[in-house]
């Protein structure tokens, strides 16, 4: 489906990030990936991950730090020359304010989570835009909480709103290029950044007993869903808001 694809995945964590399960359907469907790691500390849990899809490029990358992005983009171009896709799965918050009220974040938080979860995004697409391939695909990766309050998503919520529309306005900026700019909304999961927000398990298990389909969404799901986005499949798909989370969104008020 996407033999000979390259691209570069931003935000593996460790193996239960959803960046993780993004790339390993990627590929397992025959794409050549790069991979970047935060700072050292991440590295010990990324690099054997990298191993396992046979990435031998793994750059680090703060994407707080432009000259980091700059230094990726050279990388990948010595690499690669052009790249067909870009999977975007970077958000923080400090977790002793996901919690509680919106209305008590800090400004200097506030800043900081916009900036990393949100502005990253739009950064690496103007760096990178001159590499990316006619066709290519950029992904991103959002939450139900940009749309509905979710208990103590807080600022989250605000930066996911943001990243949403940043993705209708660079898909039109991107358009001309025929480069697709699309967003998936996950459902709640397991992972390093969900378990930060405070009452994380409650939100799991309802999510779990009020969707839809009456469950989660797991890694393989969302890898799915990402893989979808990256290939030809999606080619007439931009500027659009993916829901992946078996129906939650969708519910009003669930049965008694």
């Amino acid at each position: 489906m996407i033999k000979g694809k390259k691209g570069i995945i931003f935000g593996i964590a460790n193996d239960h990030s959803i960046a993780w399960g993004i790339a390993k359907q990627l590929y397992l469907n025959g794409a050549e990936l790069a991979i970047t790691y935060q700072n050292d500390t991440l590295l010990k849990r990324v690099k054997p991950l990298a191993e396992k899809v046979e990435s031998n490029t793994l750059i680090e990358c703060d994407v707080t730090n432009e000259d980091h992005i700059l230094n990726t983009v050279k990388k990948i171009k010595n690499k690669f020359g052009e790249i067909d896709f870009i999977i975007h799965a970077v958000a923080y918050s400090d977790k002793n304010e996901l919690n509680g009220r919106y209305i008590d974040t800090s400004k200097n938080n506030f800043i900081n989570s916009l900036s990393i979860s949100c502005y990253s995004f739009t950064k690496i697409a103007k760096l990178f835009q001159p590499i990316i391939k006619e066709g290519g695909s950029l992904v991103t990766l959002s939450f139900h909480g940009a749309n509905k309050v979710m208990p103590n998503y807080n600022v989250m919520g605000i930066a996911k709103a943001a990243l949403e529309a940043s993705v209708k306005y660079l898909s039109v900026d991107l358009g001309d290029q025929n480069i697709r700019v699309n967003a998936i909304s996950a459902g709640p999961m397991r992972t390093l950044a969900g378990a930060a927000i405070a009452n994380a398990r409650e939100v799991f298990k309802y999510t779990n007993d009020n969707s839809s389909l009456k469950r989660n969404v797991n890694l393989e799901e969302l890898g799915n869903s990402a893989l979808y986005l990256v290939s030809d499949l999606s080619s007439a798909m931009t500027g659009e808001i993916h829901y992946v989370d078996c129906g939650f969104s969708i519910v009003g008020m669930p049965k008694s």
